[in-house]
């Protein structure tokens, strides 16, 4: 008996979740039509046609198995993911964590999917929703209006937005280097002789709190029709953490613990990190620092941080609408509209946020789009996988207060705690969720046999 021919799958958006769950189908040997509005269209944040494109930081966060993201990089590898193959091709240094070459990043995933004859590139904004055939809706937080408001007529759901705000990206000859040093916290990942992947501009007391105080009385970017749409915590502006309080950001992105002057051992009441942002490292992005000030305002605010008095600003951060969609009303957990179930979901639209956890959706999509193209039953993976743990957020959480959220081990259930009298550290009580996750997830994908799977004590 022979399969059956696959149906072509028409996917919106070729952001991270459509890129990644294009090339899960082409693999499969399933047909794509890839529908990109740029660069016809641009959007608020994008600046080129490049698939993949990276619009805030340039960073995948953690890459071990002691942070929830790391296990997620994990997974993907082993389920052969296009973007963790391209970051990891174009990674750049920054500690433990796996940051990118953005330009190099975005170029590599586009020429791979372009490599790929069963992927079919359609340039154009798409104002209609296809109705027929198996569409993959991926068109990101920053959905057009036209697209926007046929979702908001298939959901039948009102409207559910949140902002999201871009860091700044700096020259990096132009900061001062007699005042800022190279350092990770702790000195981690870093081995002897060598200088840190964090460039750390270091504060006074008096300097941080100058500082603060223009961060809150500078002019913001006017709010509009929005005004009641709120932030997203992983991507607060640094402002408005300092409306929080003072000390706010000094807990926070401006930590100061574990970055003493690598050469006078000098305390600093805070700290300014910068991480590279492409291979050469001639450009730096200030971490943390997504901001809502106007243009003006950032050159002016920035520049009282000791070591960029000078700093010539690439690119000034800003502030665009984000979307997502209330997925626990309306998707199953495989990502399949409840109404429409050869409609899927993908991406931050569903209501996972950070560009490893989009990915991770569209990686999600593609593989079952791929069994329901052949007439298969799609399988969601395990619930202790970070996979699962994600599709379970979306789909199962309670409707009221749905949140975008990044992947946590509060979504997986509690490591092994003790091991006869010794109790496990924290570190080791996530690695065994991380080794736990991926047992499991070798026996889902079949390349190994069902075990007994450890859980707490």
């Amino acid at each position: 008996m022979t399969n059956p021919t696959p149906q072509t799958v028409t996917i919106i958006g070729a952001g991270l979740a459509g890129s990644e769950a294009a090339w899960q189908l082409a693999k499969r040997g399933v047909p794509v039509r890839l529908h990109e509005m740029r660069p016809v269209k641009m959007t608020p944040a994008h600046h080129s046609g490049s698939c993949a494109e990276l619009v805030c930081s340039n960073t995948f966060r953690a890459d071990h198995l002691e942070n929830a993201v790391g296990l997620l990089h994990e997974e993907m590898r082993r389920m052969d993911s296009l973007i963790m193959d391209c970051g990891d091709q174009t990674r750049i240094p920054a500690g433990t964590a796996l940051a990118v070459d953005r330009e190099q990043f975005a170029e590599l995933v586009t020429k791979r999917l372009q490599a790929e004859p069963l992927i079919e590139f359609v340039e154009g904004e798409v104002t209609e929703i296809p109705s027929e055939g198996l569409v993959l809706i991926a068109s990101g937080p920053l959905t057009s209006d036209a697209l926007y408001e046929q979702i908001k007529t298939l959901t039948g759901e009102d409207r559910l937005m949140f902002f999201d705000a871009i860091a700044p990206v700096l020259d990096a000859e132009s900061i001062d280097m007699d005042i800022c040093y190279w350092k990770n916290r702790y000195d981690k990942n870093v081995e002897e002789g060598e200088a840190g992947d964090y460039l750390n501009c270091p504060m006074d007391e008096a300097q941080y709190k100058a500082f603060i105080k223009e961060l809150v009385n500078a002019e913001k970017v006017a709010f509009k029709d929005f005004e009641d749409i709120p932030f997203f915590d992983g991507c607060m502006p640094i402002e408005e953490m300092a409306e929080r309080g003072e000390d706010t950001p000094r807990f926070g992105p401006m930590k100061p613990v574990g970055l003493d002057h690598p050469e006078t051992g000098e305390k600093a009441y805070a700290v300014v990190q910068m991480r590279r942002d492409n291979r050469m490292g001639s450009l730096l992005n200030m971490v943390g620092f997504q901001t809502k000030m106007t243009y003006g305002e950032q050159k002016r605010v920035f520049s009282m941080i000791p070591g960029l008095e000078k700093a010539e600003f690439f690119r000034l951060g800003s502030l665009h609408r984000n979307t997502f969609i209330k997925s626990p009303a309306l998707l199953d957990g495989t990502l399949r509209l409840k109404s429409d179930p050869r409609i899927l979901f993908a991406g931050q639209i569903t209501g996972v946020e950070g560009y490893v956890e989009s990915a991770s959706m569209g990686l999600m999509a593609g593989r079952f789009l791929a069994a329901i193209a052949v007439g298969e039953e799609p399988e969601m993976p395990p619930e202790i996988t970070a996979h699962g743990a994600l599709l379970s957020h979306i789909s199962k959480t309670q409707v009221e207060g749905f949140q975008p959220m990044n992947v946590n081990f509060g979504l997986l259930p509690p490591g092994k705690k003790r091991e006869g009298k010794r109790r496990f550290s924290r570190a080791e009580r996530r690695r065994s969720v991380s080794d736990r996750a991926l047992e499991a997830l070798n026996v889902w994908l079949g390349i190994a046999s069902e075990e007994k799977i450890e859980t707490a004590e």
